[in-house]
């Protein structure tokens, strides 16, 4: 007689707990961000996610900058300040072991406008083929 291992509740539950630690690493990074950063790079980023490990070691952080500011050098402003951080996060919240962040950029918003545009331009030639007709 063979067991299937996959009936509902054979398996461990998946924890909310990663999801709530990045939740309260996102929110202190973002006052953070907002009132001690002095790194003229890094003072319009915004934090758009994080994504935790299982293991609570490792935190991946994605981030957004505003039209016309380079990310590449956001990017490095945020490597730099990843101690900052870390230590600022180890004080802020109560866990064994603080995380290692990890940053990225967020290249979502570059992703719904060129979607926003091909949109757009189907848009115009339906138009121009109505008017056509």
């Amino acid at each position: 007689m063979e067991f299937d291992f996959n009936l509902p509740g054979l398996g461990r539950p998946k924890s909310s707990r990663p999801e709530r630690v990045a939740e309260a690493i996102q929110h202190e990074l973002s006052l953070l961000l907002l009132q001690k950063v002095r790194d003229a790079r890094i003072s319009q980023v915004t934090i758009s996610k994080v994504q935790m490990s299982p293991d609570l070691k490792r935190a991946k952080i994605f981030f957004l900058v505003p039209k016309g500011v380079s990310s590449a050098k956001a990017l490095k402003g945020m490597e730099r300040a990843r101690g900052f951080f870390r230590s600022t996060l180890a004080k802020a919240m109560n866990l064994r072991y603080t995380p290692d962040l990890v940053f990225f950029y967020d290249h979502q918003n570059e992703e719904i406008e060129r979607l926003d545009q091909i949109f757009s331009e189907i848009n115009r030639e339906r138009k121009a083929e109505d008017h056509g007709e």
